[in-house]
């Protein structure tokens, strides 16, 4: 595989804030300088360490509840260390992204009480902060936010942002249906939108968009999605109001990524073609809560959604997966 350059256009042209580029380079010299020397050797890996690949989501640790994921965690931080790292993450997320990505962080905290020392940890500072190569406005260099139910990933290739997959965002519970959060819902539009579209689709579209089983889970530990020929129903056979949902749930994924980058993305669905992105919607309708699966894709991208497992509290088809994948290859590599 190689490197490609996707980030060219990801460029603050005219602004008196940096680049996203730059933020991001910027924010990682200061986080790591701001680790000691042990921290810093468990944060920094080189760029083409095979680590910078090994993504997942979902809890790791071994039989002793010990964390097998690499970086520096939020909870063997200072407040000043928390506080660069929590700048890089700004750096690589809108501001929507930002509140999406430390409220999933928060939810450990739900997870912890419903579970109560259950199997695995769930510590809202069990999120792993790891750079690839050495962060420089003359250097390629990558970095990594990672934990249960959060995984960004960057390439920053001389001040530019050369690659902002696979982006995965997750919730459990999707919906906080008791306590003092009651009601919290925080990847609503994920859910909501993509709902109201197959609600919105006549009986012959419908019959199209329905895909007659659920989708399978995220393929983590990769470096592309499965890909393969899109499936359900393409947005040229759509109304223009129907058009419109869809577009919304597509920005709605965009927009978790900072502003510039979003717009890239964004361009390249509509340079690719918005009549070839393509909407495809399982659902089991004769079991509790209803689980559902989807899949938006076009040329460029792919979003895999799931809400098919129930939470912590044993509420049906509470419990998000949701990612955002590059078709010619996460990392900022190409087949």
């Amino acid at each position: 595989m190689t490197t490609a350059v996707l980030g060219a256009a990801y460029v603050c042209s005219q602004e008196a804030e940096p680049g996203p580029g730059a933020a991001m380079t910027s924010a990682a010299e200061k986080f790591l300088a701001a680790l000691d020397a042990d921290q810093r050797k468990a944060a920094q890996f080189a760029f083409d360490d095979k680590e910078r690949t090994n993504w997942d989501f979902v809890p790791l640790q071994d039989k002793d509840k010990k964390p097998t994921r690499k970086g520096v965690r939020l909870e063997e931080m200072s407040a000043g260390q928390k506080e660069a790292a929590r700048n890089l993450l700004k750096a690589g997320t809108s501001k929507t992204g930002f509140t999406q990505a430390t409220t999933i962080m928060s939810l450990e905290s739900i997870l912890n009480e419903l579970e109560k020392g259950g199997t695995n940890i769930r510590n809202p500072e069990w999120y792993f902060f790891t750079v690839f190569g050495k962060p420089g406005k003359n250097e390629k260099w990558g970095w990594r936010v990672e934990g249960h139910h959060l995984s960004l990933n960057f390439v920053v290739d001389k001040g530019k942002v050369a690659a902002a997959t696979p982006a995965f965002f997750g919730a459990n519970p999707a919906d906080v249906k008791d306590g003092a959060r009651k009601g919290t819902r925080i990847l609503k539009e994920a859910e909501v939108l993509a709902l109201d579209l197959f609600a919105a689709l006549d009986d012959d579209q419908k019959k199209v968009a329905l895909h007659k089983t659920q989708f399978p889970e995220v393929k983590s530990h990769s470096t592309a999605p499965a890909g393969g020929e899109p499936v359900g129903l393409a947005a040229g056979k759509m109304t223009e109001k129907q058009q419109g949902i869809l577009r919304q749930l597509v920005e709605s994924y965009a927009n978790r990524m900072p502003p510039e980058v979003a717009a890239h993305e964004l361009g390249r669905v509509k340079d690719a073609g918005r009549d070839k992105v393509y909407f495809a919607f399982a659902q089991d309708q004769d079991k509790p809560g209803k689980p559902y699966t989807y899949r938006v894709q076009g040329p460029t991208f792919v979003i895999e959604f799931l809400n098919v497992q129930a939470d912590s509290a044993r509420n049906p088809a509470n419990h998000i997966h949701s990612v955002w994948r590059n078709l010619q290859g996460d990392f900022g590599l190409t087949k």
